[in-house]
């Protein structure tokens, strides 16, 4: 036997085995209950504020839902109430010229359509921030950043954002709508579709332009009101004014009497005078008020009902077109001959002072 085992029976004692450092750790059943206890009195100290949280926050949800619910339904019979104001005035020409279906539906769509987005908007945000600050959330930091990110969105959207608030105040001002001929400076022609950020319109010739609306500057509605044909007539300058006059009045008359120009003509026609006076002409100026966008066809039918009458009243119309090339040119049997040169003579100094100069002969 070992000194070391001497030593230990002596004692008494045995030798025990020293615990692993690896080796994991029981929880007993005492420390379970000491945990679960201290859960238990957590949850009991906290649960008035979780409750309390909670109900604001779904007083908040519901209050806001029910906000916007109101407030898209107002904005909705609002818009119902602008088409019946409208739909009062169609009975009348006017209001029958002016306003149409479409133009109603298109303008009436967009104006719901923003004032909803907006209020939706507005409502929810504010309603997110309000659960955002019940959970002691601190919001300057989000705002900072909310504010720096809306501005350079702002920079670089800037031409989007620009005909988005265009598009907004033309559709709520009405300054023009589905049916109308425009003059929008960059296109001009028959709007066939208003949107909130692009305008098309139907040119003369067929062609479709997309129009931005940050791009116009200043518009032009030629179907808004009325219009106004103007014919010039061209007489010689030692005619009859007062035969001239009576003449263009009579077939006024019968115009504004006949189908379907009672209806176009808004006034009478009228011979407002002499718009230029020259050597061997005169220019006689004739104007109406017609219905909008109908002035050509007006035009068009004064000059040949005008036409007609001066020759049943031997009155000639000065002013004859311009001659074709083939018959200019037949005209003037010269104009394809080029000038004779000076040259073309030998006897001409011209000749003589370019002839080459004959050397004197040599004699051996």
């Amino acid at each position: 036997m070992s000194l070391s085992a001497a030593v230990l029976s002596a004692a008494g004692s045995s030798p025990s085995p020293s615990p692993s450092p690896t080796a994991p750790t029981v929880p007993t059943f005492q420390d379970a209950q000491e945990r679960a206890t201290n859960a238990a009195s957590w949850v009991e100290e906290n649960w008035s504020t979780w409750l309390a949280i909670g109900l604001r926050v779904l007083l908040i949800v519901v209050i806001a839902a029910v906000l916007r619910a109101v407030v898209r339904r107002a904005i909705t019979k609002l818009i119902d109430r602008m088409n019946r104001t409208v739909q009062a005035v169609d009975g009348t020409a006017l209001g029958g010229l002016l306003v149409n279906a479409e133009r109603r539906r298109q303008r009436s769509q967009a104006i719901g359509s923003v004032l909803r987005s907006v209020a939706s908007f507005v409502i929810m945000g504010t309603a997110a921030l309000m659960v955002l600050a019940t959970f002691q959330i601190n919001l300057a930091p989000l705002l900072a950043s909310a504010g720096v990110a809306g501005v350079a969105i702002g920079f670089g959207a800037r031409n989007l954002v620009t005909d988005f608030l265009s598009g907004v105040f033309m559709i709520l001002e009405d300054q023009y709508g589905v049916g109308d001929s425009i003059d929008a400076g960059v296109a001009s022609g028959e709007v066939i579709e208003v949107g909130l950020r692009v305008t098309k319109l139907r040119g003369e010739g067929g062609e479709i332009w997309y129009v931005r609306n940050g791009e116009v500057k200043r518009i032009g509605n030629l179907s808004q009101g009325w219009s106004t044909a103007g014919v010039d007539v061209t007489v010689r300058s030692g005619e009859d004014l007062d035969k001239v006059r009576k003449t263009i009045d009579a077939v006024g008359d019968r115009m504004s009497k006949e189908e379907p120009w009672n209806e176009l003509l808004w006034g009478p026609i009228e011979v407002l005078g002499l718009d230029s006076v020259l050597l061997d002409s005169m220019v006689v100026r004739v104007s109406a008020k017609t219905m909008p966008g109908k002035s050509l066809g007006v035009e068009r039918e004064l000059r040949w009902r005008i036409k007609r009458a001066f020759d049943a009243a031997d009155i000639p119309i000065v002013g004859r077109p311009a001659l074709p090339a083939e018959e200019a040119a037949a005209g003037d049997p010269a104009a394809g001959v080029a000038a004779p040169s000076a040259y073309a003579s030998t006897t001409s100094p011209q000749s003589l002072a370019a002839s080459p100069i004959t050397p004197p002969s040599t004699t051996k």
